[in-house]
């Protein structure tokens, strides 16, 4: 059973703490904001770094301990070693490396793992792993397992994955600077609009604008790779046995992750609540900040993750 006796936040100080783990072939950033308990352990998307939960970050840790960390050849993450070809950058690899990185800052537990997009599969394979270790989950528009087969609703999304990685990893140099032009381009928050990515009405052009600088600095060969082998993962067969509290948030007009996807897992993990947002995008962590955060809140209160602020206690555990 998970221990939830908390130290309480009012005693703490919120400080700000950052390295890097070693693990094998590369060495990953991390940085803890806050403290308390338990602690929030945000893991990205493919192709992000730790600035898509900036919002969890300014409201939970000034009463909770937030750790963000980068993959590999993400954010201010090592690249992995050439071959890029040959790197292991599968969903499991990435649990693993969570697993040093918790022993690098020090983080005990109980958790409560959050994860956007790619990052929700790699919340279920580390609780699959270390299920002793997590308190919660919450999977914020993301899919449990092969999202490439369901991506915008292409038949043959993967197939021209495998066809741009295979152009980038033949062009050498030049190829992993064929889309850096359109990433860096002012048209790209108005194109992902008009194409339904992002909500124009909502996504603030500054964070818009640090993902796609984000982008245009990571190497094409690791985005493009980690894609594919994040294509082959599944963590649909196992997620019945996750008896872990969990939230799934679901954007209505996600065109990354329909929203059936986020519906199936709600039934098949045992212990979930759904938030579907309406006319909601796939980035609608960084649009619609302040509904997801009152709505974690409430997910942490209501399944006692949380001491009981009422009662002045713990609550049971």
């Amino acid at each position: 059973m998970v221990d939830r006796s908390y130290p309480d936040p009012a005693t703490v100080s919120p400080p700000v703490r950052s390295g890097l783990a070693r693990v094998p072939g590369a060495e990953l950033h991390w940085q803890a904001h806050g403290s308390g308990g338990p602690t929030f352990v945000c893991c990205n998307g493919v192709g992000v770094s730790t600035f898509f939960f900036k919002y969890v970050v300014e409201h939970f840790s000034d009463r909770h301990q937030v750790l963000l960390w980068d993959y590999r050849g993400h954010g201010q993450s090592s690249a992995p070693h050439e071959p890029i070809d040959g790197a292991q950058l599968s969903i499991e690899r990435n649990a693993e490396d969570l697993q040093l990185v918790l022993d690098a800052a020090s983080v005990q537990g109980p958790l409560i793992l959050l994860g956007h997009s790619m990052g929700c599969q790699v919340v279920f394979e580390y609780t699959h792993r270390h299920p002793e270790r997590v308190a919660g989950m919450v999977a914020l528009f993301g899919a449990a397992g092969r999202p490439l087969d369901t991506f915008l609703g292409l038949p043959n999304a993967k197939r021209a994955v495998t066809w741009l990685n295979r152009v980038v990893r033949w062009s050498g140099h030049a190829g992993n600077r064929l889309l850096k032009p359109f990433y860096r381009s002012s048209y790209s928050f108005d194109v992902g609009a008009a194409a339904g990515l992002i909500d124009r009405h909502y996504a603030d052009r500054s964070d818009i604008a640090e993902y796609m600088q984000h982008l245009a600095e990571i190497d094409a060969r690791v985005f493009l790779s980690m894609v594919l082998q994040m294509a082959e993962h599944d963590a649909r067969p196992y997620l019945p046995t996750l008896r872990i509290p969990a939230l799934i948030i679901a954007g209505e007009r996600d065109q990354f992750t329909p929203m059936a996807l986020s519906q199936q897992m709600a039934h098949d993990l045992p212990l979930s609540d759904l938030l579907v947002l309406a006319e909601a995008s796939h980035a609608a962590i960084i649009e619609h900040p302040e509904t997801i955060n009152r709505r974690i809140e409430r997910f942490l209160r209501e399944w006692r993750l949380v001491p009981d602020q009422s009662s002045g206690g713990n609550g049971p555990t």
